[in-house]
């Protein structure tokens, strides 16, 4: 079989130790690595009909229709010896487009990330709702794949991970653990979590929490014993509570609120910053359930929960402004990454301008 061209590009990935692969028509290869997108060296810009040929080496048949009819891909794609990669291919101004992600093929323990150790003890729940949230690329999937990692090593559960595509493959240890990818095992994200309630599940990832019905579910869930992880595209807790009440009908949203008063345990919201020196290192915002916590999302408060979080540190709570004073404070980023990053950037103005 001949070798796809794209694996060349790979390699240079690997290399130079990037996360992502960046192409589209009318444009040279790239690379985002130490946080910034870059062009591959002695590479020239792709036609549309060169990207498209080079693209379509990966994908069976049925994907490139599916990609051709919808204009969307997203599938995983592995490489002997390189690395596995979350492909999504794209339609856009010049042509086709695609990215690939760097899915690391060992699982970094818990351990070894350096999260603030109230993360950990998520592992320890037997039921409610966890919600990891940060943009693009923040580092969500390794942070829940560290906890679920925890909890296969210490605890005899049926743990099912539910994903779009699957990233991390998790070998069973004292859990016993189901893959399940969406588009290839089940139809979509909530019809795989409406089928794990009946499947005897303790432990539910959801990859990505996308709409209403997904949403409900997990709730649900977690309100009938089971311990559902799942990630959202926000920036702070009172920003994923907002997300999530919002994803309701309004007359559907008094409901939600109490239901998800009830069952949110915690929210880790992340962010990755520029480490001083080279690399980069995570800040987290965290929320753990308390009643005040509970109080606020029921009343419609959420605004409040940035007080709470501040009054929190004695349960392992910190905002994400702190947890960026503190890395600045240790030298870990500078005060303009810092500024940059703050949602009170009056607070990093003078850091940002030394």
């Amino acid at each position: 079989m001949t070798r796809p061209r794209i694996v060349e590009w790979f390699e240079t990935l690997v290399k130079v130790r990037g996360s992502d692969l960046h192409l589209a028509a009318q444009r040279r290869p790239a690379v985002r690595a130490q946080g910034e997108v870059v062009p591959i060296p002695e590479t020239q810009a792709l036609t549309d009909a060169e990207l498209r040929g080079y693209l379509r080496e990966l994908v069976t048949d049925a994907q490139w229709d599916a990609f051709r009819q919808g204009g969307d891909l997203d599938f995983a794609y592995e490489v002997p010896g390189i690395g596995r990669f979350r492909g999504n291919y794209l339609e856009q101004e010049t042509g086709a487009g695609a990215v690939f992600r760097l899915v690391p093929e060992k699982i970094v323990p818990f351990e070894e990330l350096g999260l603030p150790p109230v993360v950990g003890t998520l592992a320890e729940l037997t039921s409610g709702l966890v919600l990891v949230t940060g943009p693009t690329g923040s580092g969500k999937s390794t942070t829940l794949a560290a906890i679920v990692d925890l909890i296969n090593r210490a605890h005899a559960r049926h743990i099912v991970t539910i994903e779009d595509p699957l990233e991390f493959v998790h070998t069973s240890k004292k859990s016993v653990v189901s893959h399940r990818e969406v588009g290839r095992d089940t139809r979509s994200f909530s019809a795989a979590l409406r089928a794990a309630l009946r499947q005897d599940a303790d432990v539910v990832l959801v990859g990505e929490l996308r709409d209403a019905e997904t949403i409900s579910l997990a709730i649900e869930g977690a309100s009938m014993g089971v311990l559902v992880f799942g990630t959202l595209h926000t920036s702070s807790a009172a920003k994923t509570v907002d997300r999530v009440i919002g994803a309701f009908p309004a007359d559907q949203q008094d409901q939600a609120r109490t239901s998800l008063a009830d069952s949110l345990s915690a929210v880790v919201s992340q962010v990755l910053c520029r480490r001083a020196g080279g690399g980069r290192v995570a800040a987290h915002e965290i929320l753990m359930r308390t009643s005040g916590v509970a109080g606020a999302i029921r009343e419609g408060k959420t605004p409040m929960l940035h007080s709470i979080i501040g009054a929190g540190k004695g349960y392992g709570m910190q905002s994400m402004d702190d947890a960026l004073a503190a890395l600045v404070a240790a030298g870990a980023i500078d005060g303009r990454e810092a500024y940059l990053k703050a949602a009170d950037k009056a607070r990093f103005r003078a850091a940002a301008a030394g």
